[in-house]
């Protein structure tokens, strides 16, 4: 599916903006697969460069929330003092904040496009990656080479990317595994409420805020926005959970 969001768009002799009034509500066919919208736009081609859009959108938000999250969260909780109480309590406050709610705060301040939306969503996944680096760190601190590090004379910088980082990395990148479909059901809220991604933007939350008023008389154009969302997130779900079962053996629960 990732690679027929990249392929299809490119192959297609409809580009997905590509209007035209004959064709507007063509229910599915050999020549529109999906039908057209209300503007006559190939909705085969739309929910595909769609797909393309999510993934990057969803992939832009845990590699930058997950990178900045495991920076500070190694460096507060290598050195503590009062900067980590300072920050600790900073995410306690976000953390009690349901992720929609802020997302949605957040959204509406900075105003609606999809690159803000994606600027909301990192800030409030910051906090969760920055707690989890902070308590592997914690945990690594006191292992035996960290100590026999501190022991021999290792300057403390090089004692975090040498010793620390390496060993804290695997949690932080199950949990981004686990939560680029996450992302991707947030930005589409976002942009179905109007604080995402702008028509004419292939968007899904987009596409199905548009299209769901004709539900009753053109069932294709929010169905198949709303399809695809629904099997992507499944499917990012499921191999998360995959992934954090192989790379996390701690979290395995044996039946």
């Amino acid at each position: 599916m990732g690679i027929g969001f990249l392929i299809v768009p490119l192959l297609s002799p409809h580009p997905p903006d590509q209007i035209s009034p004959k064709e507007r509500f063509s229910p599915p066919s050999s020549e529109h697969w999906f039908g057209t919208d209300e503007v006559g736009r190939d909705l085969f081609v739309r929910v595909f460069a769609g797909g393309r859009l999510s993934l990057t959108a969803g992939a832009s938000v845990v590699l930058l929330s997950g990178g900045i999250g495991l920076f500070f969260g190694v460096l507060i909780g290598y050195f503590g003092g009062w900067l980590d109480r300072v920050m600790m309590r900073v995410v306690d406050i976000m953390l009690a904040f349901p992720p929609l709610i802020l997302a949605l705060a957040l959204s509406a301040a900075l105003g609606p496009g999809l690159f803000n939306a994606v600027l909301a969503i990192v800030i409030i996944k910051i906090p969760v990656y920055l707690r989890l680096a902070r308590a592997e760190v914690l945990r690594l601190r006191e292992s035996l080479f960290v100590l026999a590090a501190v022991t021999f004379g290792n300057p403390p910088f090089r004692i975090i990317f040498r010793h620390v980082l390496p060993n804290a990395v695997t949690p932080i990148f199950v949990q981004m595994t686990v939560d680029i479909g996450e992302a991707i059901l947030l930005i589409s809220t976002l942009g179905f409420l109007g604080l995402g991604a702008k028509p004419p933007s292939p968007e899904w939350g987009a596409m199905i805020s548009q299209g769901w008023k004709h539900l009753m008389d053109h069932w294709w154009i929010p169905t198949f926005p709303g399809l695809f969302l629904f099997l992507s997130v499944t499917a990012l779900n499921l191999i998360g959970d995959g992934l954090q079962d192989i790379l996390d053996p701690k979290a395995r629960t044996d039946p």
